[in-house]
């Protein structure tokens, strides 16, 4: 018997989907868990918030100790009193700051909350007081601050960090703890539309009976449909297509697959939804104007006046705006008038009396 050989589609290796979940912790029902480990990055910004906030307390711890040493009675306050207080404020803030947190705080200090960051075991359990105190102690002496020899053991942390497949740093390595991103990574899709057959059957839907969770499951299925694997792709689709089709009529006039259909129901009910809020809008705005936003109207410029054409006359000028009534204004003389110029008339003949004679006067 000669062996058969291989199909090729069993001879290509199997596609890799793309996954945000790098952190490798499987539930107790053996399902892959979708999260992230925190990388250095994140770290050290959860690191730079904690460092603020322990300042502050330190701050507040001193001044409170220079309040209670000043209370106390003169001789009893030496410097073996203030070097302990120093030493046991130290150990508190390195040491009981992150453990204190992680205890009582689900594994998160206030940096690590504010980045959205979790400290757990490396099985996804919570995080122990023992793991804590480890992880804590071993930070302190060779990461931050560094007790021995500060610069190499900054180095050696930088790189275990670079170097671990799920960026785990020599406390976590000793403790078996992991710190891992608490918010998932959310991809923002559009909002699905009907296919153009299914445009007329979606605008005469009756949507009314739809109520907003069954809508929420149908589109939070649409966004993670290209995530899911058949056959449970399908037979999702098929138990979301069947409760939706319960309550909306009319029922489809061609076959498509329910993921079509679902589409086009949730994008004629986005459709509707944002008709209804412009009409809304717009009764608003009509009732109560001055609730409208205005828009900023620009401002209209002049234009600039044309040269006046040979043989016309030209256009008088703007007149100019009026000054203040404190302002004082200057008074011009006014120019000399001159007499207009008599219109061109035939030429005038001068008038030439005849003499008068006197003789013929009575009593001359």
């Amino acid at each position: 018997m000669s062996a058969q050989p291989s199909s090729p589609a069993a001879a290509r290796p199997a596609a890799r989907t793309v996954s945000w979940s790098d952190a490798g912790l499987v539930s107790g029902e053996a399902v892959e868990l979708d999260v992230r480990v925190a990388r250095l990055g994140s770290r050290v910004l959860a690191l730079l918030l904690d460092v603020v906030v322990q300042a502050g307390i330190a701050v507040a711890l001193a001044v409170l100790a220079a309040l209670a040493f000043s209370a106390l009675p003169f001789g009893f306050v030496d410097a073996a009193l203030t070097g302990a207080t120093g030493t046991v404020a130290l150990v508190g803030l390195l040491v009981g700051y992150p453990v204190l947190f992680e205890r009582f705080n689900n594994g998160r200090t206030p940096g690590k909350a504010a980045v959205g960051l979790r400290v757990v075991s490396v099985d996804g359990a919570p995080v122990g007081v023992r793991q804590s105190l480890t992880r804590a102690l071993v930070g302190v002496a060779v990461e931050w601050p560094g007790l021995v020899l500060p610069l190499l053991s900054w180095v050696a942390g930088v790189t275990v960090m670079l170097t671990d497949r799920r960026g785990r740093r020599l406390g976590d390595l000793v403790a078996g703890t992991l710190v891992v991103h608490t918010r998932a990574a959310a991809v923002w899709r559009p909002v699905p539309t009907a296919v153009p057959p299914l445009v007329g059957w979606a605008y005469t839907l009756d949507l009314t009976r739809l109520d907003d969770d069954l809508a929420l499951a149908a589109r939070q299925y649409l966004a993670r449909v290209h995530q899911l694997v058949e056959p449970a792709r399908s037979r999702l689709a098929r138990g979301l297509w069947a409760e939706v089709a319960a309550v909306t009529t009319p029922p489809p006039p061609l076959p498509a697959p329910e993921t079509v259909y679902l589409a086009a129901v949730l994008g004629e009910r986005h459709r509707r939804a944002v008709h209804r809020l412009h009409r809304t809008r717009a009764v608003t705005a009509a009732l109560w104007p001055e609730l409208a936003p205005v828009p900023a109207a620009e401002p209209i410029r002049p234009a600039a006046p044309e040269p006046p054409r040979p043989g016309t006359r030209s256009a008088p000028a703007a007149p100019r705006p009026a000054a203040p009534a404190d302002t004082p204004v200057a008074v011009s003389p006014a120019p000399a008038v001159r007499p207009a110029a008599a219109p061109p008339t035939q030429a005038t003949v001068p008038l030439v009396r005849p003499p008068v004679d006197t003789a013929d006067r009575p009593g001359a």
